[in-house]
């Protein structure tokens, strides 16, 4: 882009580039799915969830150098010394930054001192499932609480592994919902993916150019995920041929409407007031399961 010796190669594009024209090509891209996909306005106020990871700590930064004001929330999973090291990561980049740390939750303080080790072994479901919804939900509160736009840090490659699980299992409600914006509605707050048009290699280049702290290792609780499969299978797609990735998931984007599902009715969980279609909602009924009471 600027003349430079390159020091990375992007083979999707087929482009070289510097260390300099790394930084900027990235956040091109965020321009890009921002404008695009109207993930959200100026004047909306954002919440960018922070996990510790290479992906949302290159959101928040990658936000902050876009001129965006955005706040930060971080779930402590509750699992032993990983989210301490994850915790660490985000007070270094805070101090970096010079930026206040983010709202720190605890998933203890939801479940009287149980932690996702403790609640796995309690409830059968894949750890991952039962770790996404619960994220979701306290996410969700704490939003909706501070009329926030919810960005998570999901990129190219997640969304690709996402949505070749969906299309094997043609799940036709997961693909109807499967977009870049979430809008909010019925206690549900709007969420947003800025990242999606960035591959796991181009996150990769940037934070190593940007020298951001983060946490470099999966979560223990991880290690049968299906969509760690899905996602190599994506990336020995796009190795043998460069830029599939990204023509399968804008391919699907254009074709999302063909696929329909039946709007849910929801009311409000009769124990926390949070949305469900049913009388109980998954939060709730997981709580009652771990025979807790509902002062949360």
């Amino acid at each position: 882009m600027c003349g430079k010796e390159a020091s990375f190669r992007f083979r999707s594009y087929n482009i070289r580039l510097c260390k300099d024209c790394v930084e900027e090509f990235i956040k091109r891209r965020v321009r890009k799915a921002i404008r695009e996909f109207k993930l959200f306005r100026r004047d909306e106020k954002l919440l960018v969830a922070v996990s510790g990871g290479k992906d949302s700590i290159s959101l928040w930064d990658i936000m902050i150098s876009l001129g965006y004001n955005v706040d930060a929330v971080h779930i402590d999973l509750g699992i032993s010394a990983f989210s301490d090291r994850s915790w660490e990561k985000i007070r270094d980049f805070s101090q970096k930054r010079g930026i206040k740390l983010p709202i720190r939750l605890s998933i203890r303080d939801y479940f009287n001192g149980k932690g996702m080790e403790d609640i796995i072994k309690e409830d059968r479901r894949p750890a991952c499932s039962l770790c996404g919804f619960i994220k979701r939900y306290i996410m969700n509160r704490v939003a909706l609480e501070g009329g926030y736009v919810v960005l998570t840090g999901h990129n190219l490659d997640d969304e690709t592994a996402t949505l070749l699980g969906n299309l094997i299992s043609w799940k036709d409600g997961y693909l109807n919902r499967q977009s870049p914006r979430l809008e909010g509605r019925d206690g549900f707050a709007p969420r947003a993916k800025p990242l999606i048009l960035c591959s796991k290699e181009e996150i990769e280049a940037y934070i190593e150019v940007r020298k951001l702290p983060y946490l470099d290792e999966r979560c223990p609780l991880s290690k049968n995920a299906q969509t760690t499969f899905y996602k190599r299978l994506i990336r020995e797609l796009d190795r043998n041929s460069p830029g599939i990735k990204l023509k399968f998931f804008l391919g699907f984007l254009e074709r999302r409407g063909r696929f329909r599902a039946k709007q849910q009715e929801l009311r409000p969980c009769f124990q926390c007031g949070m949305p469900t279609s049913t009388g109980i909602c998954n939060f709730c009924r997981l709580k009652k399961k771990l025979d807790l009471n509902f002062d949360s």
